[in-house]
């Protein structure tokens, strides 16, 4: 899909990944972008140095609702959403079944993996009527591999590229395009806080070599003209995964030999 004349919605916009989407959509020539955030006042900002074609909402990417009045908005402000980048996400706490709560467990899973079905469940009715539109959403290295020091991420992470697999088998014959970014590490706050959950995870995650997030867009937007499903900023990620598959024992092996 061509960026160039269409209207895209972006969540998690204040900073990092999402505002160098938000800048690189514009670059790219979208009609318009409504730039979303809890951060109001980042998604503002964000907007502000974007351009006049783009508009902030603030936005809970854990509450349906939030989503629902997002696209209503969308909607209302700019016509038919053309592209929706689910792109919020969190860090969530370190550790396994032993130290991390019911609680975690259901932020993440809200904001991970029920923000993407929320978001589908909100546009897919337009697209499927217009019978066109991308949904895209922000996954992880660490949902095609794993992130050692954080159960409940890799977890939800896993789940949102399991997501965009089903949505884009189940619809890609209608002319839905799904795709699902998956960078390791992105010089980012997301970022700082996984470089001190442990010192096996700041290992692991800074072997593949740090990226900034105006490399992830161009990812994307490389991966949008292609309409690829899995958009890998790293290529050590595809590396890795080939490894994984061939060789799964070894895979595991590997990785407990650094953490």
């Amino acid at each position: 899909m061509k960026i160039q004349g269409k209207h895209i919605v972006v969540t998690g916009a204040a900073g990092g990944i999402g505002r160098a989407l938000v800048h690189r959509f514009v670059a790219e020539g979208a009609r318009a972008v409504v730039a979303a955030d809890y951060d109001l006042a980042g998604a503002q900002a964000t907007a502000e140095v974007a351009g006049p074609t783009v508009t902030a909402r603030r936005f809970d990417a854990g509450v349906e609702s939030d989503v629902k009045d997002l696209v209503r908005h969308a909607n209302d402000t700019n016509g038919r959403i053309d592209v929706f980048f689910s792109n919020a996400g969190v860090t969530g706490p370190a550790g396994g079944p032993l130290e991390t709560t019911d609680e975690d467990w259901d932020s993440l899973w809200r904001i991970h993996v029920m923000a993407h079905v929320w978001a589908s469940r909100a546009v897919l009715p337009q697209m499927r009527e217009a019978g066109e539109g991308y949904l895209l959403n922000t996954a992880s290295a660490a949902g095609l591999l794993t992130q050692p020091s954080a159960l409940p991420y890799t977890v939800t992470k896993h789940a949102a590229v399991a997501l965009a697999e089903w949505l884009s088998i189940t619809y890609g014959n209608e002319g839905i395009r799904v795709s699902c970014v998956c960078p390791q590490a992105v010089r980012t706050q997301m970022l700082d806080a996984a470089m001190g959950q442990t010192e096996g995870a700041s290992t692991v995650v800074a072997a593949a070599g740090l990226i900034d997030p105006e490399d992830v867009a161009q990812s994307v937007v490389d991966g949008m003209d292609a309409e690829r499903l899995l958009i890998l900023p790293h290529p050590d990620v595809a590396q890795r995964m080939a490894f994984k598959g061939a060789d799964h024992e070894g895979w595991l092996a590997d990785l407990r030999a650094k953490i």
